[in-house]
């Protein structure tokens, strides 16, 4: 039988593959205009929503990296694991979150996916019931945010596991 706690396990692991591109050392000013632009759009947005964004977009992504580091943020911030776990699945568990958040994790999932070349007028509709517009525009602005968190961690490989809350903050 295997045990394990928190981060000892007696079986053996993967091999952690490595990060293709340092890309914040190599393009240093391209990284500080996202931090600028990552401040920019937290502004007046609830901590709790934004964390839920982050991890829902980064799960459509696939971003192993922006996984890590937002659902450690939103566990050290008091989120709940229940809601944390319930996110991948939240339209069948939409009973985890308010009405304002579920239209946010919808919001985020059609700019995220764009399936259809668009953002369907009843998704933003619901959106816009439930934020005022310069929250509207913040919240946006933190989909499109992460999204492009997204496509560096995951083109560049960057690696989970070793991120620290708050480290970034």
């Amino acid at each position: 039988m295997t045990t394990h706690t928190d981060d000892t396990r007696t079986d053996a692991r993967a091999t952690e593959v490595p990060v293709r591109l340092n890309w914040s050392r190599h393009a240093p000013e391209v990284y500080k205009a996202m931090i600028r632009l990552e401040t920019a759009a937290r502004r007046g947005l609830d901590p709790a929503l934004y964390e839920l964004v982050k991890i829902r977009a980064s799960q459509l992504n696939h971003c192993a990296f922006c996984l890590d580091m937002h659902t450690k943020d939103a566990l050290a911030a008091g989120e709940s694991v229940e809601r944390i776990v319930q996110l991948a699945a939240w339209e069948e568990s939409r009973h985890f979150y308010t009405e304002k958040e579920l239209a946010a994790i919808e919001l985020t999932e059609a700019v995220t996916v764009l399936t259809d070349g668009f953002v369907p007028d009843e998704v933003y509709g619901r959106a816009a019931a439930h934020f005022d517009e310069p929250e509207l525009a913040q919240l946006i602005a933190a989909i499109a945010t992460i999204n492009a968190w997204n496509r560096f961690g995951v083109t560049c490989r960057m690696t989970p596991g070793h991120y620290t809350p708050g480290q970034h903050a």
